[in-house]
């Protein structure tokens, strides 16, 4: 089986730098590359042509927007047929990837390959400026399972220390790691390797003075693909989204931790007062309510109250 790691990060991070330097950490092994670019003509793959592994581009957009996810789906399948150890894919800097785990985690789609996790790199400079504007940053990182901080040597303290603060905001349950020129270790592999032997468990909350609770009631005449968007428009300013809800097409158990929406046919006994309300779980620093009703505001029908 293959496993497969993506990279991701926002324009000038070092994504392709790192990726020579995270390679060499599969010495002995069989790799496909899976390059994304956003421009017309590919340019990190003639970068990216000397490291021993086979390579596919994917140019003209994002592979992960859902009017080419067909395309990604393609590169895959026949990168699976190469049977090679690793597959590495790296996005493109403008792309939103928050589809990926939600790809992966369809039973059966992808049997011959087994995604161990998302690698997010941040400009230790940039980064605070770029969070607050574009907001593929939020996209991007809410993806990953590492942070990586890159180009640390450019950066003061203050700079780092706000950095840090930021992606803490926002993902607290995932591990920080600081470097220049993209160099990394094995304990990035073996974190990633780690979180696949465990299941996946609720994620750590800061303290409880920060955290914020908001309640979504839901009208039963909501359907679960509705619900599923809903919920998606504001995940990635969440820690966690959980609760049961009537649909159109029956009662659906919310289960939503990173940016994952988990809405799935619930067959149990569930206390009626309990059916038709969304927990919504954040922190500090983190616009959710602002997000939910947003999102609200575009199912004006079956978003019945936001407490």
């Amino acid at each position: 089986m293959s496993r497969l790691y993506l990279i991701t990060g926002f324009l000038g991070a070092g994504k392709t730098t790192f990726l020579k330097q995270f390679i060499r950490l599969f010495a002995g092994q069989k790799i496909q590359l899976i390059v994304n670019e956003f421009g017309k003509e590919g340019v990190d793959g003639a970068l990216l042509a000397g490291l021993g592994a086979y390579l596919e581009e994917i140019a003209g957009g994002s592979v992960f927007c859902s009017c080419r996810m067909d395309q990604f789906e393609k590169v895959l399948r026949e990168s699976a047929g190469l049977c090679p150890d690793v597959i590495l894919v790296e996005a493109s800097g403008l792309s939103d990837p928050t589809g990926v785990r939600r790809l992966f985690a369809q039973a059966g789609r992808f049997p011959d390959i087994r995604y161990m996790g998302g690698v997010c790199l941040i400009d230790a400079v940039r980064f605070p400026k770029l969070y607050a504007t574009a907001r593929t940053c939020k996209k991007q990182l809410a993806a990953s399972d590492v942070a990586v901080i890159n180009k640390a040597d450019l950066a003061d303290e203050a700079q780092r220390a706000e950095t840090r603060r930021l992606i803490a905001g926002q993902r607290p349950d995932i591990p920080v790691f600081e470097t220049s020129y993209g160099k990394v270790g094995v304990d990035v592999l073996s974190w990633l390797q780690g979180k696949q032997q465990i299941s996946e468990q609720p994620m750590m909350m800061t303290a409880d003075l920060t955290l914020k609770k908001l309640l979504v009631t839901v009208s039963p005449k909501i359907s679960a693909y509705a619900l599923t968007k809903f919920i998606e428009m504001f995940l990635e300013d969440t820690y966690r989204v959980k609760g049961f809800v009537r649909t159109a097409e029956g009662l659906m158990l919310v289960d939503c931790v990173g940016n994952l929406a988990k809405v799935e046919p619930f067959g149990g006994q569930v206390d009626a007062e309990k059916v038709g309300r969304l927990v919504v779980l954040s922190g500090e620093g983190m616009p959710v309510r602002t997000a939910v009703q947003q999102a609200a505001g575009w199912y004006p029908d079956y978003i019945l109250k936001i407490e």
